[in-house]
């Protein structure tokens, strides 16, 4: 099975997470969350990070707000995949400090960014990730794409 971790600095932002959450329980991806801070817990953040990949995980999803190190310092530490979702928390500067804190990591140390409070696409961009070497998955991400097509279609002929 097919496993998605999905981290965060703090309860606060499981309001957000709940997209990715939930798009990847609908794909029957197996989905790990856990509050890992960067700032306060920095010890678990190294052993998450580090083991990761050795406790069957395929992806990594983090959010957080604020200064957002959290996506940028589990990236320097695992060889998995890091998917970040900048969070508005309610001490950001409008969101763009934690956007720009995940979008601006150094060469080497990639990480996948998404939209301001965009879980829901990080969860399917773990997915597409997972899909490129599961069948199975790719299959479900196939399926999902088509009724995104159906969805627009049907709302189009409403307008008639």
């Amino acid at each position: 099975m097919q496993k998605v971790a999905i981290i965060m600095g703090s309860k606060s932002d499981l309001p957000v997470m709940q997209d990715a959450i939930d798009i990847l329980k609908e794909f029957n991806i197996e989905v790990e969350v856990d509050i890992v801070s960067a700032h306060r817990t920095p010890e678990k953040l190294f052993e998450f990070s580090k083991n990761a990949h050795s406790r069957g995980i395929n992806v990594i999803i983090a959010g957080a707000g604020g200064a957002a190190h959290l996506p940028g310092m589990v990236a320097s530490l695992s060889p998995l995949p890091v998917i970040g979702v900048p969070v508005k928390s309610s001490n950001s500067i409008d969101g763009w400090d934690s956007v720009l804190s995940i979008l601006q990591m150094p060469g080497g140390v990639p990480v996948a960014t998404v939209a301001l409070n965009g879980a829901k696409n990080a969860g399917i961009l773990a997915a597409q990730i997972i899909g490129a070497t599961s069948q199975t998955v790719q299959n479900t991400i196939l399926n999902y794409k088509e009724s995104l097509k159906m969805k627009v279609i049907k709302s189009s002929k409403d307008l008639k």
